[in-house]
């Protein structure tokens, strides 16, 4: 990194210009002020608490979906009040046919399918970061953080909701406990919200205050603010206790074998050190995961594949981690990504504000690491240090910087450097990072250091999206922690897309863009082509669709591939019951291997998604893909997963869940049955069996391919955990 400063890349100058070019606007509007109430209303969906009496309330939902700054077809009216220790918000949303209202008894964080409210909670009132927390028509939740662009719903915290159905349409209540929120200090506490509706059958969504057209879908600095006077400060402390036991059993010539079994305890802790600030500890914990990840296609591919964590300890103050500059858009992904820490004995966070305008967040962790073969390990633990700071500027701007570290025995990967972002105007966005790495491998002498820098520019308005990038990531870049799907590479891109609003017909939203995307790769010094046209249209009732072809070229392992191809995608809403959705594609393509070579490859997904009554869920999923070589046509693989997933929601606290999943390709079947009950999160008892069928059997010698299956892996799980919040 000391030497990427000493030899400024062009792209570091133009984050240097961005960062100085903060804005200094803003725009004043009157607080809401919530009624203070004595007697706190019964959180069970019906507004006939004297509290919603007396407290005041805004309505006037105006959409931003499929259009913007229409009257939504159904009033939203929605009161708020508090006292010294929660928030209050009540919902009436009128459906003039509430028989088709989307509404389903699921579990929690499921509810996106269904018609909702959302409240949108800027805390600290800086336009930095936002809670998110969704309730559908019979109370169930869902909640989230969203952070520089990006929205984290694998965020959880502890609420309360109830809603009801009847003939006018839904109502909803909410108590938020301020135990709960990250907020600011000072009298009166000032946070910003924005309340939001979706009406699922008619693809309408909708907000007070209603979002500007000119500034696109920029939440964080549309919020209304709200004010609370005479909050009671908190000094928070939960302690979280879990007991598990497992059974694990593998096929050893031919018969299933125990391999382990017993019982394991663990604790965790959290203790609000400020309002603003908390810090955590875990040792011994259970990060296991619940659900199994869904099969994904493992085969041909460049770089690993992702998947989301889910583990609670990592998620508060994850959105923190976002990376300014174009990371959604780029290879460098993130910067933090947890699941790179597989097994963690031990771990410690910091995570929140140190001042209004300074966030922290830190992570220590402790990783056992797995015996080799001969059941011994080389190095016992990893040991993985991260460390986030940002300086809050105007508006949702910000200046910040990173260090992870990943250090086994003689071996590390150390990551630093900075990135930001600054708002231009209300429409345009403005983003950047600049990281420098050092690697050193077992065994080696040296390290080896890269850079890996970016820009990005957004311009989002009602009629018009355009989206600038620009990043260069040198070949011996690399991150342990992040999550990297390419390095040697310096790359443009550029995004063109108007939006039409037709006033009759069945198309209601039309959306055309056009994408470039020149590429260098830096072993080869060949530039690469990405050429693209799109369409979406958004037609009544509830149905998107897109139609995608590009024309471009790859190089791997310092040869040119032609890799067009065209695809096309579609989800719809078909009944209140039937929710499908499918893709495909068909293009040239790359077979990564030693000695790569060009194909054809076909890929296609459909999911079914039906939900014979509110309590019951069903949906069946496939996945496909296959290649043909170019040179003879002969097909190298077929790979279809079939994924039979099945929920019964008893109440909202307690449901059951079998899964079958069949990889032809493998040749294997997976079972996975699960009964939990959730009361809050971190309150909650699971209890799973989960089982690996083979198309294999055991001849004596060894494993031959057969018709039969023969289970190969068998393993239950139980795991009690209690939240003790104090």
């Amino acid at each position: 990194l000391m030497d990427l400063m000493r030899r400024p890349h062009p792209l570091t100058w133009l984050a240097m210009l961005g960062a100085v070019l903060v804005p200094t606007f803003s725009e004043a509007a009157e607080p809401l002020r919530p009624a203070r109430v004595t007697v706190p209303p019964v959180i069970d969906g019906v507004l006939d608490d004297a509290a919603w009496q007396q407290a005041p309330h805004v309505t006037g939902f105006k959409t931003w979906m499929p259009d913007w700054g229409v009257e939504m077809a159904d009033q939203t009216i929605v009161y708020y009040a508090y006292d010294a220790e929660n928030l209050y918000f009540a919902f009436r949303a009128f459906d003039r046919e509430p028989s088709k209202i989307k509404a389903s008894v699921a579990s929690r964080d499921t509810i996106r399918p269904d018609d909702w409210v959302c409240i949108n909670l800027d805390s600290f009132g800086d336009q930095q970061s936002l809670y998110a927390l969704y309730i559908n028509p019979l109370g169930i939740q869902d909640d989230s953080r969203f952070a520089a662009g990006r929205e984290d719903f694998g965020f959880d915290t502890v609420w309360y909701s109830a809603g009801r159905i009847d003939e006018q349409g839904y109502t909803v209540e909410v108590r938020i406990p301020f135990k709960s929120l990250r907020y600011g200090g000072g009298n009166p506490v000032t946070m910003g919200v924005i309340f939001e509706r979706k009406v699922t059958r008619r693809n309408e969504g909708g907000t007070y205050p209603a979002l500007d057209p000119k500034a696109g879908t920029s939440f964080l600095i549309q919020t209304t603010p709200i004010e609370f006077a005479d909050v009671k400060h908190y000094t928070l402390l939960e302690v979280l206790p879990d007991v598990t036991y497992s059974r694990q059993s593998a096929v050893q010539a031919g018969r299933l074998t125990r391999l382990s079994s017993g019982g394991d305890l663990g604790v965790s802790a959290k203790y609000g050190i400020t309002a603003q600030l908390t810090a955590d500890g875990t040792y011994n914990p259970d990060f296991s995961q619940v659900e199994a990840d869904a099969g994904q296609i493992d085969v041909n591919l460049r770089h690993p594949l992702f998947f989301a964590e889910k583990r609670p300890f990592f998620l508060e103050g994850q959105d923190v981690f976002t990376l300014g500059g174009p990371s959604q858009h780029g290879t460098l992904q993130s910067v933090v990504h947890t699941r790179s820490i597989v097994n963690p004995l031990a771990g410690v966070k910091v995570a929140g504000k140190l001042a209004r305008a300074d966030t922290i967040a830190s992570i220590y962790a402790l990783d056992e690491l797995p015996t080799s073969a001969e059941g011994e390990a080389t190095d016992r633990y990893a040991h993985f240090a991260i460390l986030r700071y940002k300086r809050s500027l105007s508006q949702d701007s910000y200046l910040g910087g990173f260090y992870t570290g990943r250090e086994q025995g003689t071996s590390f990967n150390r990551v630093a450097g900075g990135d930001g972002a600054v708002r231009l105007s209300r429409s345009s966005y403005f983003g950047f990072h600049a990281l420098g790495s050092s690697t050193r491998q077992q065994g080696v002498a040296s390290a080896a250091a890269g850079h890996a820098l970016g820009v990005d520019f957004t311009r989002d308005t009602r009629n018009l999206t355009l989206y600038f990038s620009g990043a260069d990531v040198s070949k011996t870049f690399a991150t342990e922690i992040g999550y990297l799907t390419r390095n040697g590479i310096a790359m443009v891109q550029v995004y063109v897309g108007p939006k039409f609003y037709p006033k009759r017909g069945p198309v209601r939203r039309i959306e055309v863009s056009a994408v470039t995307s020149p590429t260098r790769d830096a072993s080869s010094g060949i530039w690469e082509t990405y050429h693209e046209g799109q369409v979406t249209l958004m037609l009544r009732p509830a149905i998107t669709v897109t139609a995608l072809y590009h024309r471009s070229t790859e190089v791997f392992r310092e040869k040119e591939f032609g890799t067009s191809g065209m695809s096309a995608a579609a989800s719809a809403l078909l009944t209140k019951r039937v929710r499908l959705q499918a893709s495909f594609d068909h293009a040239d393509a790359i077979y990564y291997s030693a000695d790569p070579f060009g194909g054809r490859s076909s890929r296609a997904s459909v999911t079914v998604i039906y939900q014979p009554s509110e309590k019951w869920h069903q949906s069946l999923a496939l996945t496909y893909s296959n290649f043909d070589r170019a040179s003879d046509g002969r097909r190298l693989y077929d790979y279809a997963i079939v994924r039979n997933k099945t929920t019964y929601q008893a109440n909202r606290f307690l449901f059951f869940r079998g899964i079958v999943e069949y990889n032809k390709f493998r040749r294997q079947l997976m079972t996975d049955l699960l009964a939990s009950f959730t009361y809050i999160p971190g309150t909650v008892i699971h209890a799973g069996y989960g089982s690996l069928y083979e198309k294999t059997r055991w001849d004596g010698a060894g494993y031959l391919p057969d018709r039969s299956f023969l289970e190969t892996r068998r393993g239950l799980f139980f795991k009690a955990s209690y939240l003790w919040r104090m």
